[in-house]
């Protein structure tokens, strides 16, 4: 990376609480509970664990808004919550940092997603996950559907980008993102899809930041070292949806930008592969990338934040996020020492 460069990339950084980003997304809870090891249970071969502390921070696509409200942006945050404890803690948690909650659906007798991650370990130990247990709704109610699809409507118009964070637990669908941006390509809109990207084709969605997994199982293969089935797929999978850009993450081996009219790039990791936690990263990523758009920044510009936020991240335990000065920090040190 040149001094230009790296100066463009912390000009970039510097606009993001300037930005604006309405984001439709499936929220989740996601609940830790920590313990240290007492003993095996003599009731079945289980860990007993003396309970130390349990914490319910923003996850799916509540991470993202969380991300973009820590990098200084503006959120605007449409989503589904139900009237139950995990949903009303959500909005207790963005009420006090500032976001605004007004296209936050509180939905009767509806269950908002969570998960509640066990953490075990001895004293003075790195506590492991030992268990993860999974609260997931029925469908959302058509009522609230239509309600949330008039609020994002409503709010799509103050903002500069439009972030859609799908976990497929039914809030977010091609239907509801169809209707919300209309087809046209009126701003920078990107998606992060877990189970069905190429379900949002010819919505008028500018780029897409799938991990290698999700794109392999959108094309029913297996990619592994094989660069050149990757080069296919990512391009197919750009081509089809109409993007402009498609970013694949790839974990220890980075991510690769696919453009239209370019040749794929890619951009290798930054940090360790030693991770810490992977819980997460992907909604940091897109927060990082959509506001560098937002911003002004090209797509390979974008993409190169995003990296360094997922590299910071991914050392840190449990659902994280990444803040301005961090970002910058691995900008200015990624350049001292080449």
């Amino acid at each position: 990376m040149t001094l230009a460069e790296r100066d463009r990339l912390l000009a970039l950084l510097d606009s993001f609480s300037e930005q604006t980003v309405l984001v439709v997304s499936d929220f989740v809870a996601d609940e830790f509970v920590a313990g240290e090891i007492s003993r095996v249970s003599r009731e079945a071969p289980v860990l007993i664990l003396r309970h130390r502390e349990t914490h319910l921070v923003p996850g799916g696509g509540a991470n993202a808004v969380n991300n973009l409200a820590d990098l200084g942006a503006r959120v605007l945050p449409v989503a589904a919550v139900g009237n139950d404890e995990p949903g009303r803690a959500l909005l207790r948690y963005f009420r006090r940092k500032g976001v605004e909650i007004g296209g936050i659906e509180r939905v009767a007798n509806w269950t908002t997603p969570s998960k509640t991650r066990f953490l075990a370990g001895w004293t003075h130990t790195t506590r492991q996950q030992v268990l993860r247990v999974d609260r997931e709704p029925a469908p959302l109610p058509e009522a609230a559907r239509r309600r949330l699809e008039r609020r994002a409507r409503a709010l799509a118009g103050r903002a500069d980008a439009i972030l859609i964070s799908d976990y497929g637990l039914g809030v977010v669908t091609p239907a509801l993102a169809g209707r919300i941006l209309g087809g046209r390509k009126r701003r920078t809109v990107t998606i992060d899809s877990r189970y069905a990207l190429l379900s949002f084709a010819g919505l008028g969605i500018t780029a897409a930041t799938p991990n290698e997994p999700e794109l392999e199982a959108q094309y029913h293969t297996h990619i592994g070292r094989d660069n050149a089935l990757l080069a296919r797929l990512g391009e197919r999978a750009r081509r089809k949806m109409g993007l402009e850009a498609l970013v694949v993450t790839r974990g220890k081996d980075g991510m690769v930008v696919f453009e239209r009219g370019r040749k794929p790039r890619p951009i290798p990791i930054y940090g360790t592969d030693q991770v810490a936690d992977v819980t997460g990263a992907g909604d940091t990523v897109i927060a990082v990338f959509t506001l560098a758009l937002a911003a002004g920044g090209g797509f390979y510009e974008a993409a190169r934040l995003a990296n360094y936020a997922g590299g910071i991240v991914v050392m840190k335990q449990g659902t994280a996020t990444v803040g301005p000065a961090e970002l910058e920090a691995a900008v200015r040190s990624d350049i001292a020492s080449r």
